[in-house]
């Protein structure tokens, strides 16, 4: 179930994935029939591609020395997962296909084709475009900065409800952050068999984390001016029985 606001600027599709890539600790990797799981063993490289730490003796490393021309055809995936427990914590999924080569003891993947997967549907992106772009400012330093919010200021998470339609907390549950980025904070609506998303915007986008503090503000501020929406009143009542 989704909840809307006024449309808000987000990252595009491209971004999105790099900010994927970019954040991600784990990736599963599929090639040559194998399918293999690797934790903090992979960087990024500026134009978006893979370099891939994994052990002589495994099925990958072999599947590289012995395919012709040393280019196999693999497939790379990576899940975007909310570091706040919520209900669906994936938020996005994102499949690489294309070759690794060797580079010394590790493996270089170079992706020909990129496709993302969000709640919205999945879309291919343009391998141009995937190349140029860069990731999120803020994609490596949002699952501590949600956690931090989530866990230290849960007062200034129900105090930014005040910006959300009241239709869109009726049977709340509770509220989470469900993620940021340069543009805004998004914000998951719990019920008990649903949940929405909703996204509030900063007034202009946030470069680093400091900027990130400062937007955080302006919205607590404008979140401050505003009346605490029924619907919440009388979810805060029921927990407090």
């Amino acid at each position: 179930m989704g909840d809307t606001q006024d449309w808000a600027a987000g990252p595009g599709a491209a971004e999105r994935a790099r900010s994927v890539l970019a954040a991600a600790w784990s990736c599963a990797v599929t090639a040559d029939g194998a399918r293999e799981e690797y934790v903090g063993a992979h960087t990024v490289t500026g134009d978006g591609g893979v370099l891939l730490d994994v052990p002589e003796d495994s099925a990958l490393f072999a599947a590289v020395l012995c395919a012709p021309r040393g280019e196999p055809t693999a497939v790379l995936e990576f899940a975007d997962v909310a570091p706040v427990p919520v209900r669906r914590r994936i938020r996005a999924r994102l499949w690489l296909a294309g070759f690794f080569s060797q580079r010394g003891a590790r493996l270089l993947f170079q992706p020909t084709r990129v496709v993302l997967r969000q709640p919205s549907g999945a879309v291919l992106i343009e391998l141009e475009e995937y190349v140029a772009v860069r990731p999120d400012p803020l994609a490596t330093a949002e699952a501590q900065l949600l956690t931090h919010l989530a866990d230290s200021h849960p007062d200034a998470v129900e105090l930014l409800t005040r910006l959300v339609r009241p239709e869109s907390l009726h049977a709340v549950t509770g509220v989470a952050p469900l993620a940021v980025d340069r543009h805004g904070l998004t914000l998951r609506i719990e019920r008990t068999r649903a949940h929405g998303d909703v996204r509030l915007a900063f007034h202009t986008p946030a470069d680093d984390v400091s900027q990130l503090t400062e937007r955080m503000h302006a919205l607590l501020a404008q979140a401050g001016a505003v009346a605490c929406p029924r619907a919440l009143q009388r979810h805060r009542a029921d927990g407090d029985r």
